[in-house]
């Protein structure tokens, strides 16, 4: 990943934005300090996407016997708060 200095990334954003869009990120520093990266809106939200707990569990990638048995004791008892 490419590293630029923010008064460098101003000056030549047009092509900095072209290159993220090519799927070149871009990391850019300030007084030599990490502080941003730039990459295409496509790849942002390729990688932002949360996916739901239905999809993780459809995504499982074992067989079903791989998969322990559950307990089939019942749940401890709550304690009496008085409410």
């Amino acid at each position: 990943m490419k590293e630029l200095q923010l008064r460098d990334a101003k000056a030549t954003l047009s092509a900095v934005v072209d290159q993220a869009v090519a799927g070149e990120p871009t990391v850019i520093t300030r007084h030599g300090r990490k502080e941003a990266v730039l990459l295409s809106f496509e790849e942002w939200q390729r990688i932002s996407r949360v996916p739901d707990f239905a999809d993780l569990l459809l995504a499982f990638p074992g067989a079903p016997e791989d998969i322990p048995e559950r307990a089939r004791k019942p749940a401890r008892a709550l304690r009496d708060t008085g409410l």
